[in-house]
């Protein structure tokens, strides 16, 4: 390594770390993004570890134990914490195993909608003109169906399943990154350093996504984090509708599909997988508005 070049890398290494330092203490001040973060992160963990952290395997089912109540209640076993279901099967196993199926969901609607959105979206607002024309006024057309109609829909065309209620919810969230990208390529494009850049001779495909992409991602990664707990959402409903994960899938939507029969007789049965649904989604939407804050301009306050 040349001096020149160590003496480069050593300059731009205090310049990622001031940045990172400015991105932390704007994240940092929103005492709900750190939990949701911690949160996020504890469910990851749990995820991962599943097979090691749950007491009993999701499937099994116990026929001397059916609807056991949690270990407080009346009649409850310590052998089955949070209760059991309508045909024996541990409930907290079943919540622990479905954080794998919702954060396994929440990651592959992001990745395939951003993916799509943000090829779509930077060829339109690029090239504008017909090109334009054409994607925007498709993307318009998905807008105008209800998201989970239109899941439910494609769903119903595909078969249901859980590898196509992904895709179509990766389908119906793609219009919303299609447009951010192309409002933010239509703002850079006209900025010096992309005149610049074509003047010095670079092509289209590098002023597209080595150029001005980079410069768009701070919105994208926050409308990421949002549809990430909209995917949960959607593939949850689409769970309790019967159209997503199959039984005995411990995914949350089904469990609550099968428990809707049981909800005066065990409230556990119904509660359990909702609490799970309610309190991931809201940990991840507090670590947006936390991103929102770190990563706009705009809203950093002095």
């Amino acid at each position: 390594m040349t001096e020149a070049t160590a003496t480069t890398a050593i300059s731009a290494d205090p310049t990622r770390r001031a940045r990172l330092a400015e991105f932390w203490y704007y994240f940092s001040e929103n005492r709900g993004a750190v939990f949701g973060l911690f949160f996020f992160l504890f469910l990851v963990l749990l995820a991962i570890f599943a097979p090691l952290v749950a007491p009993h395997n999701p499937t099994i089912q116990f026929g001397d134990a059916r609807l056991v109540p949690p270990v407080w209640q009346e009649g409850g076993r310590a052998t089955f914490l949070l209760g059991t279901d309508a045909v024996g099967r541990d409930m907290l196993s079943r919540l622990i195993y479905g954080t794998r199926f919702s954060l396994f969901i929440g990651v592959i609607v992001t990745v395939l909608s951003l993916t799509g959105g943000i090829l779509v979206g930077v060829i339109a607002g690029y090239f504008r003109g017909w090109i334009d024309t054409v994607i925007m006024r498709l993307m318009d057309i998905i807008l105008a169906f209800p998201s989970l109609l239109l899941a439910l829909v494609l769903v119903a065309v595909l078969g249901p399943g859980l590898t196509n209620a992904m895709i179509a919810i990766a389908l119906v969230f793609q219009p919303h990154f299609v447009r951010l990208t192309r409002a933010a390529v239509m703002t850079e494009k006209t900025r010096d350093y992309v005149v610049a850049a074509k003047v010095a001779g670079a092509g289209h495909a590098r002023l597209m996504f080595k150029t001005i992409l980079p410069n768009c991602m701070a919105p994208l990664i926050v409308q990421a984090t949002l549809s990430f707990s909209n995917a949960i959402l959607d593939a949850a409903a689409l769970g309790f509708l019967g159209m997503g994960a199959q039984p005995p899938t411990p995914e949350w939507g089904t469990m609550l599909a099968e428990a809707r029969e049981f909800i005066l007789r065990a409230w556990w049965v119904v509660t359990l997988p909702g609490l799970a649904i309610l309190v991931t989604v809201l940990a991840i939407n507090l670590m947006g508005d936390g991103l929102r804050d770190a990563l706009d301009p705009k809203l950093k306050r002095s």
